[in-house]
C-alpha cells in the first residue's frame, strides 16, 4: 500500500478536529485530516443546540444538595437520566466530577476558561467569513426561561455569578419574553436573555463548510480508522483508504472516542461521556422560535434549525455504546409541548450523541505525556461547537512554537497525574 508524508495528521473531523487542522494549515503545515466517516461533522458535531456559548464561563456541575442528588439518581429530575448498568464503570470518574463540582476548583476552571470562551465567537466569525458561510452564524443570543419563583431565583443567582466574569445578561418579565419569543407558552413566566452568543441553524453544515475551506486550501481529507495509528520512522503512521500517511506530529481530536486511543497508547484519564438526544418537530401552525430557548427547570432546550424545531435533552449517564433509548426525550416532550410550539415529530426515533468529559470540565489541549509528536485536543464536554476554533488556535500555537495567547497549563493532560 503506498504511503505519503505530511507535517501533521489530525484524527477526527468534528468541529474540534477540523478547526485544529485549519489552524495548523494557516501556520504553514501540510495537514491530512482523517475520519472514519466520509464527511465532517457526522457525530457529536451534528447533534447539538447550535450555540456558540460565549457566556459559558462557569462549568456545568453536579448538585451537592442530598435531595437533588436523590432525585437525579432515581430519575425523578428531567434534567438528567441515569442508565444504572453504566454506573459501575463510570463511578470513579463521576466521583471525581462530584468532588470537583463542590470545590474551589470550579472557580479555577472558570478563570482558565474565560479567555477561551470569550474568544470563541470571534474565532468562529473569522473562519465563517473565510469559508463563505457567515449566514450560518446568527447574532441571536439565547434565553433561559423559568416557570416558577424558584426557577427565577436560580436564574438570578446564575446571572450574578456570571457577571463577576463580565458576562452580559438581561432579565425579562413575561411581556419582555413574549416580545422576543411571541410563541412561548404561558408556563414561561420570565427569562434570562444572553444577547451575545451566536447560534447556527445547522451545526453539521457549519463543520462541513470549515472542512471544505481546509480542502480548498490544499488539505487532504481521508477516510480511515484512527486506531491504526502506529509508530513509524518519520514519527507516526495511519492507514486510510487512500494508503498509509505518516507525519512527525499527530493530533488526537476524536471527541468521545479519544479516550479509546489515548488508553491504548498508555494514557489513563478519568474520562467519561455524557450522552444526549435530539429530535426535530414541525412547528404548530405559523408558530416559530427566533433563537435557542432553554426550559431552565426541566433541563431541555428547543432551537430553530434547518430541519425543524430541535428538542435537545440534558445529560444521560450511560456507557458510550449502550443502545439508544427514547426514555429521556419521552419524559421531556410533554414539558416541551407546554412551553413551545412543537407539533409532530419528524423522525421515527431520536438521534443519540455523546459529549466527551473530564471531571474538571476543561478540555485537554497539549502534548501527549511521554509520546513525542502526539498531541491531544479533546474533552470539550458541552462546548465542542463553541470551543473548536479557539482551542485549535491554542494547539497550533503550541505545536508551532508560537507564544500561546493564553496559559496552556490548565489544559494539559498532566493535571490528572
Amino acid at each position: 500500500m503506498p504511503s505519503r508524508s505530511v507535517d501533521v495528521i489530525v484524527l477526527g473531523a468534528g468541529m474540534v478536529g477540523v478547526s485544529a487542522a485549519l489552524a495548523l494549515q494557516a501556520r504553514g503545515a501540510t495537514v491530512t485530516l482523517v475520519d472514519r466517516h466520509g464527511e465532517a461533522g457526522d457525530e457529536t458535531s451534528f447533534g447539538n443546540a447550535g450555540l456558540v456559548q460565549s457566556e459559558a464561563v462557569i462549568p456545568y456541575t453536579l448538585p451537592s444538595d442530598p435531595a437533588a442528588i436523590a432525585s437525579a439518581a432515581l430519575n425523578r429530575d428531567p434534567r438528567a437520566h441515569v442508565r444504572y448498568a453504566a454506573m459501575p464503570a463510570s463511578a470513579p470518574a463521576l466521583w471525581q466530577y462530584f468532588q470537583f463540582s463542590n470545590s474551589p476548583r470550579v472557580a479555577e476552571t472558570a478563570a482558565a476558561m474565560k479567555p477561551l470562551v470569550f474568544g470563541a465567537a470571534e474565532a468562529h466569525r473569522k473562519l465563517a467569513d473565510e469559508a463563505g458561510c457567515g449566514d450560518l452564524l446568527r447574532p441571536t443570543g439565547w434565553i433561559k426561561v423559568w416557570r416558577t419563583a424558584k426557577g427565577e431565583e436560580q436564574a438570578r443567582r446564575d446571572v450574578e455569578d456570571l457577571k463577576r466574569y463580565g458576562v452580559v445578561a438581561d432579565f425579562l418579565d413575561r411581556d419582555g419574553l413574549t416580545a422576543l419569543e411571541p410563541h412561548v407558552g404561558a408556563v414561561g413566566r420570565g427569562a434570562a436573555h444572553f444577547p451575545d452568543p451566536l447560534s447556527t441553524p445547522d451545526p453539521q453544515r457549519l463543520a462541513r463548510a470549515y472542512a471544505a475551506l481546509f480542502v480548498s486550501r490544499g488539505g487532504r481529507f481521508e477516510k480511515g480508522d484512527a486506531m491504526t495509528l502506529e509508530p513509524a520512522a518519520a514519527g507516526w503512521m495511519v492507514t486510510t483508504e487512500a494508503g498509509r500517511v505518516s507525519a512527525r506530529n499527530v493530533v488526537i481530536a476524536l471527541g468521545p472516542w479519544s479516550n479509546d486511543l489515548a488508553r491504548a497508547l498508555g494514557l489513563a484519564l478519568p474520562f467519561f461521556v455524557k450522552r444526549g438526544y435530539h429530535r426535530h418537530y414541525e412547528p404548530r401552525g405559523n408558530a416559530s422560535l427566533n433563537r435557542p430557548v432553554l426550559d431552565l427547570e426541566k433541563g431541555y432546550l428547543v432551537a430553530p434549525m434547518t430541519l425543524g424545531l430541535r428538542l435537545t435533552t440534558g445529560a444521560e449517564f450511560a456507557r458510550p455504546d449502550d443502545p439508544p433509548s427514547p426514555a429521556h426525550i419521552d419524559r421531556l416532550e410533554p414539558f416541551a409541548r407546554e412551553m413551545f410550539p412543537i407539533g409532530a415529530a419528524k423522525e421515527a426515533a431520536p438521534w443519540l450523541g455523546r459529549r466527551p468529559c473530564l471531571p474538571d470540565m476543561r478540555p485537554i489541549v497539549g502534548p501527549f505525556p511521554g509520546k513525542p509528536g502526539l498531541w491531544l485536543d479533546f474533552g470539550h464536554h458541552h462546548l465542542g461547537l463553541t470551543l473548536g476554533p479557539i482551542t485549535g488556535r491554542l494547539l497550533a500555537e503550541m505545536m508551532t512554537g508560537e507564544t500561546p495567547f493564553v496559559d496552556p497549563a490548565p489544559f494539559r493532560a498532566e493535571r490528572f497525574g
